[in-house]
Protein backbone atom coordinates (compact mmCIF):
# COMPACT_ATOMS: atom_id res chain seq x y z
CA UNK A 1 0.00 0.00 0.00
CA UNK A 2 2.76 2.44 0.96
CA UNK A 3 6.47 2.36 0.16
CA UNK A 4 7.69 4.40 3.13
CA UNK A 5 6.63 6.64 6.01
CA UNK A 6 7.16 9.69 3.81
CA UNK A 7 4.93 8.08 1.19
CA UNK A 8 2.16 7.79 3.79
CA UNK A 9 2.56 11.45 4.73
CA UNK A 10 2.50 12.64 1.13
CA UNK A 11 -0.37 10.49 -0.08
CA UNK A 12 -2.58 11.27 2.92
CA UNK A 13 -1.79 14.97 2.52
CA UNK A 14 -2.93 14.69 -1.10
CA UNK A 15 -6.35 13.65 0.21
CA UNK A 16 -6.45 16.62 2.60
CA UNK A 17 -5.45 14.68 5.72
CA UNK A 18 -2.33 16.01 7.46
CA UNK A 19 -0.55 13.66 9.86
CA UNK A 20 2.27 13.82 12.37
CA UNK A 21 5.35 11.59 11.89
CA UNK A 22 4.06 9.26 14.64
CA UNK A 23 0.74 8.72 12.88
CA UNK A 24 2.40 8.21 9.49
CA UNK A 25 4.83 5.67 10.96
CA UNK A 26 2.09 3.63 12.62
CA UNK A 27 -0.05 3.59 9.47
CA UNK A 28 2.94 2.45 7.43
CA UNK A 29 3.72 -0.37 9.88
CA UNK A 30 0.09 -1.52 9.99
CA UNK A 31 0.05 -1.74 6.20
CA UNK A 32 3.47 -3.40 5.93
CA UNK A 33 2.88 -5.94 8.72
CA UNK A 34 -0.73 -6.66 7.77
CA UNK A 35 -1.91 -5.85 11.29
CA UNK A 36 -5.21 -4.19 12.28
CA UNK A 37 -4.83 -0.65 13.61
CA UNK A 38 -6.60 0.35 16.83
CA UNK A 39 -6.95 4.14 16.99
CA UNK A 40 -8.02 5.77 20.24
CA UNK A 41 -8.50 9.39 21.16
CA UNK A 42 -11.06 12.10 21.90
CA UNK A 43 -14.02 12.54 19.59
CA UNK A 44 -13.40 14.81 16.66
CA UNK A 45 -9.62 14.43 16.27
CA UNK A 46 -9.81 12.56 12.96
CA UNK A 47 -9.84 8.86 13.81
CA UNK A 48 -12.61 7.97 11.35
CA UNK A 49 -11.24 10.40 8.78
CA UNK A 50 -7.90 8.57 8.91
CA UNK A 51 -9.50 5.38 7.61
CA UNK A 52 -11.33 7.34 4.91
CA UNK A 53 -8.11 9.09 3.90
CA UNK A 54 -6.20 5.80 3.65
CA UNK A 55 -8.95 4.35 1.45
CA UNK A 56 -8.84 7.38 -0.82
CA UNK A 57 -5.04 7.46 -0.90
CA UNK A 58 -4.71 3.86 -2.09
CA UNK A 59 -7.91 3.82 -4.19
CA UNK A 60 -9.46 1.14 -1.97
CA UNK A 61 -13.09 0.38 -1.22
CA UNK A 62 -14.17 1.52 2.24
CA UNK A 63 -16.33 -0.94 4.18
CA UNK A 64 -17.66 0.51 7.44
CA UNK A 65 -19.17 -1.18 10.48
CA UNK A 66 -20.68 1.51 12.70
CA UNK A 67 -20.83 0.13 16.22
CA UNK A 68 -23.60 0.90 18.69
CA UNK A 69 -25.16 -0.68 21.74
CA UNK A 70 -27.00 -3.78 20.60
CA UNK A 71 -25.09 -4.44 17.36
CA UNK A 72 -24.87 -8.21 16.95
CA UNK A 73 -23.60 -10.96 14.67
CA UNK A 74 -26.44 -10.45 12.19
CA UNK A 75 -25.49 -6.79 11.76
CA UNK A 76 -21.72 -7.28 11.84
CA UNK A 77 -21.04 -10.61 10.08
CA UNK A 78 -23.95 -12.05 8.11
CA UNK A 79 -27.51 -13.26 8.26
CA UNK A 80 -29.73 -15.46 6.13
CA UNK A 81 -32.44 -14.00 3.94
CA UNK A 82 -35.30 -15.71 5.76
CA UNK A 83 -38.05 -14.31 3.55
CA UNK A 84 -36.33 -15.57 0.42
CA UNK A 85 -35.64 -18.94 2.06
CA UNK A 86 -39.33 -19.28 2.96
CA UNK A 87 -40.36 -18.57 -0.62
CA UNK A 88 -37.89 -21.18 -1.84
CA UNK A 89 -39.23 -23.77 0.60
CA UNK A 90 -42.79 -23.01 -0.46
CA UNK A 91 -41.91 -23.25 -4.15
CA UNK A 92 -40.17 -26.58 -3.66
CA UNK A 93 -42.70 -28.29 -1.40
CA UNK A 94 -42.55 -31.46 -3.50
CA UNK A 95 -38.79 -31.83 -2.88
CA UNK A 96 -37.18 -33.73 -0.03
CA UNK A 97 -35.84 -31.74 2.92
CA UNK A 98 -32.26 -32.68 2.07
CA UNK A 99 -32.64 -31.18 -1.39
CA UNK A 100 -34.26 -28.02 -0.06
CA UNK A 101 -31.77 -27.56 2.79
CA UNK A 102 -28.79 -27.76 0.43
CA UNK A 103 -30.33 -25.04 -1.70
CA UNK A 104 -31.53 -22.56 0.90
CA UNK A 105 -28.22 -22.53 2.77
CA UNK A 106 -26.23 -21.39 -0.25
CA UNK A 107 -24.61 -18.12 -1.32
CA UNK A 108 -27.82 -17.00 -2.99
CA UNK A 109 -29.55 -16.66 0.37
CA UNK A 110 -26.61 -15.22 2.36
CA UNK A 111 -26.72 -11.54 3.29
CA UNK A 112 -23.13 -10.40 3.89
CA UNK A 113 -22.67 -7.65 6.46
CA UNK A 114 -19.56 -5.42 6.75
CA UNK A 115 -17.11 -7.92 8.27
CA UNK A 116 -17.91 -10.70 5.83
CA UNK A 117 -18.06 -8.25 2.93
CA UNK A 118 -14.54 -7.06 3.69
CA UNK A 119 -13.21 -10.60 4.10
CA UNK A 120 -14.66 -11.85 0.81
CA UNK A 121 -13.55 -8.90 -1.29
CA UNK A 122 -10.83 -9.49 -3.89
CA UNK A 123 -10.17 -5.77 -4.43
CA UNK A 124 -8.17 -3.40 -2.18
CA UNK A 125 -10.35 -2.78 0.87
CA UNK A 126 -10.19 -0.67 4.01
CA UNK A 127 -12.35 -2.10 6.80
CA UNK A 128 -13.43 0.53 9.33
CA UNK A 129 -14.89 -0.70 12.62
CA UNK A 130 -16.01 2.65 13.99
CA UNK A 131 -16.53 3.47 17.68
CA UNK A 132 -15.74 -0.02 18.90
CA UNK A 133 -16.19 1.09 22.51
CA UNK A 134 -19.93 1.68 21.93
CA UNK A 135 -20.56 -1.99 21.10
CA UNK A 136 -21.22 -4.66 23.70
CA UNK A 137 -18.30 -6.73 24.95
CA UNK A 138 -19.65 -9.81 23.16
CA UNK A 139 -19.04 -8.14 19.79
CA UNK A 140 -15.32 -8.19 20.48
CA UNK A 141 -15.50 -11.98 20.42
CA UNK A 142 -16.86 -11.82 16.87
CA UNK A 143 -13.85 -9.80 15.83
CA UNK A 144 -11.17 -12.08 17.25
CA UNK A 145 -11.36 -14.65 14.44
CA UNK A 146 -11.53 -11.89 11.85
CA UNK A 147 -8.55 -9.99 13.23
CA UNK A 148 -6.42 -13.06 13.94
CA UNK A 149 -6.76 -14.99 10.69
CA UNK A 150 -8.95 -12.72 8.56
CA UNK A 151 -11.53 -15.42 8.19
CA UNK A 152 -15.19 -15.94 9.05
CA UNK A 153 -16.85 -19.25 9.82
CA UNK A 154 -20.38 -19.75 8.50
CA UNK A 155 -21.57 -23.10 9.95
CA UNK A 156 -23.68 -23.96 6.90
CA UNK A 157 -20.95 -23.06 4.39
CA UNK A 158 -17.67 -23.55 6.24
CA UNK A 159 -14.78 -21.16 6.77
CA UNK A 160 -14.38 -18.22 4.41
CA UNK A 161 -10.79 -16.94 4.34
CA UNK A 162 -9.67 -13.63 2.88
CA UNK A 163 -7.75 -13.91 -0.37
CA UNK A 164 -6.71 -10.30 0.06
CA UNK A 165 -6.48 -8.94 3.58
CA UNK A 166 -8.25 -5.64 4.14
CA UNK A 167 -6.43 -2.78 5.82
CA UNK A 168 -8.37 -2.71 9.08
CA UNK A 169 -8.93 0.31 11.33
CA UNK A 170 -10.77 0.11 14.65
CA UNK A 171 -11.61 3.39 16.37
CA UNK A 172 -12.48 4.03 20.00
CA UNK A 173 -13.28 7.10 22.08
CA UNK A 174 -12.20 5.09 25.16
CA UNK A 175 -15.59 5.31 26.85
CA UNK A 176 -14.96 1.75 28.02
CA UNK A 177 -11.87 -0.43 28.19
CA UNK A 178 -11.42 -2.82 25.28
CA UNK A 179 -10.30 -6.38 26.00
CA UNK A 180 -6.64 -7.34 26.06
CA UNK A 181 -7.35 -10.11 23.53
CA UNK A 182 -8.54 -7.51 21.05
CA UNK A 183 -5.66 -5.14 21.76
CA UNK A 184 -3.06 -7.89 21.28
CA UNK A 185 -4.20 -8.38 17.70
CA UNK A 186 -3.73 -4.72 16.78
CA UNK A 187 -1.13 -2.04 16.47
CA UNK A 188 -2.08 0.84 18.74
CA UNK A 189 -2.26 4.51 17.84
CA UNK A 190 -3.44 7.35 20.05
CA UNK A 191 -4.50 10.50 18.24
CA UNK A 192 -4.78 13.46 20.56
CA UNK A 193 -5.14 17.15 19.90
CA UNK A 194 -2.46 18.23 17.42
CA UNK A 195 0.32 20.66 18.19
CA UNK A 196 -0.47 24.28 17.43
CA UNK A 197 1.42 24.49 14.13
CA UNK A 198 -0.09 21.26 12.76
CA UNK A 199 -3.59 22.36 13.75
CA UNK A 200 -3.03 25.71 12.03
CA UNK A 201 -2.02 23.88 8.85
CA UNK A 202 -5.13 21.69 9.12
CA UNK A 203 -7.39 24.71 9.55
CA UNK A 204 -5.76 26.54 6.66
CA UNK A 205 -6.17 23.50 4.43
CA UNK A 206 -9.79 22.81 5.39
CA UNK A 207 -10.94 26.44 5.32
CA UNK A 208 -9.60 28.03 2.14
CA UNK A 209 -9.74 31.80 2.18
CA UNK A 210 -9.19 32.13 5.92
CA UNK A 211 -6.65 34.81 6.78
CA UNK A 212 -3.38 33.38 8.11
CA UNK A 213 -3.37 35.67 11.12
CA UNK A 214 -6.97 34.79 11.97
CA UNK A 215 -6.17 31.07 11.61
CA UNK A 216 -3.38 31.43 14.17
CA UNK A 217 -5.68 33.31 16.53
CA UNK A 218 -8.38 30.65 16.23
CA UNK A 219 -5.94 27.87 17.06
CA UNK A 220 -4.49 29.76 20.04
CA UNK A 221 -7.94 30.49 21.48
CA UNK A 222 -9.02 26.87 21.07
CA UNK A 223 -5.80 25.82 22.82
CA UNK A 224 -6.66 28.13 25.72
CA UNK A 225 -10.14 26.63 25.94
CA UNK A 226 -8.69 23.12 26.05
CA UNK A 227 -6.61 24.15 29.04
CA UNK A 228 -9.78 24.99 30.98
CA UNK A 229 -11.71 22.53 33.11
CA UNK A 230 -14.60 22.05 30.69
CA UNK A 231 -17.13 19.24 30.35
CA UNK A 232 -16.27 18.88 26.65
CA UNK A 233 -13.19 20.60 25.29
CA UNK A 234 -13.29 21.56 21.61
CA UNK A 235 -11.77 19.09 19.16
CA UNK A 236 -10.18 19.68 15.78
CA UNK A 237 -13.60 19.32 14.15
CA UNK A 238 -14.90 22.22 16.27
CA UNK A 239 -11.82 24.29 15.43
CA UNK A 240 -12.57 23.86 11.72
CA UNK A 241 -16.26 24.63 12.25
CA UNK A 242 -15.37 27.81 14.14
CA UNK A 243 -12.97 28.92 11.42
CA UNK A 244 -15.70 28.41 8.82
CA UNK A 245 -18.12 30.35 11.02
CA UNK A 246 -15.76 33.30 11.31
CA UNK A 247 -15.21 33.28 7.57
CA UNK A 248 -18.97 33.24 6.98
CA UNK A 249 -19.40 36.16 9.40
CA UNK A 250 -16.69 38.12 7.62
CA UNK A 251 -14.72 38.50 10.85
CA UNK A 252 -11.19 39.76 10.23
CA UNK A 253 -10.05 39.49 13.84
CA UNK A 254 -11.11 37.85 17.07
CA UNK A 255 -12.61 40.30 19.52
CA UNK A 256 -14.71 39.73 22.61
CA UNK A 257 -17.99 40.30 20.78
CA UNK A 258 -17.25 37.84 17.99
CA UNK A 259 -15.96 35.19 20.40
CA UNK A 260 -18.91 35.57 22.79
CA UNK A 261 -21.48 35.38 20.00
CA UNK A 262 -19.95 32.28 18.40
CA UNK A 263 -18.90 30.19 21.40
CA UNK A 264 -21.81 27.84 20.75
CA UNK A 265 -20.02 26.61 17.66
CA UNK A 266 -17.08 25.18 19.62
CA UNK A 267 -18.58 24.54 23.07
CA UNK A 268 -21.58 22.24 23.48
CA UNK A 269 -22.65 22.83 27.10
CA UNK A 270 -24.04 26.02 28.60
CA UNK A 271 -21.86 25.82 31.72
CA UNK A 272 -18.79 25.53 29.48
CA UNK A 273 -19.89 28.58 27.51
CA UNK A 274 -20.45 30.54 30.73
CA UNK A 275 -17.06 29.53 32.11
CA UNK A 276 -15.27 30.44 28.89
CA UNK A 277 -17.07 33.79 28.67
CA UNK A 278 -15.83 34.79 32.11
CA UNK A 279 -12.38 33.14 32.11
CA UNK A 280 -11.08 33.60 28.57
CA UNK A 281 -8.77 36.58 28.28
CA UNK A 282 -8.03 37.33 24.62
CA UNK A 283 -5.21 39.73 25.56
CA UNK A 284 -3.16 36.89 27.03
CA UNK A 285 -3.86 34.32 24.30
Amino acid sequence: MFTSVDDVTERLAATGYLVSPAVATTVFLAARLGKPLLVEGPAGVGKTELAKAVAEAVAARLVRLQCYEGVDEARALYEWNHAKQLLRITAGRDESWDETRTDIFSEEFLLARPLLTAIRGDEPTVLLVDEMDKADVEVEGLLLEVLSDFQVTVPELGTITATRRPFTVLTSNATRELSEALRRRCLFLHIGFPEEELERRIVTLKVPGLDETLARSVVRVVGALRAMDLRKVPSVAETIDWARTLLALGAGTLDETVVRDSLGVILKHQDDIAKAATSLDLDTV
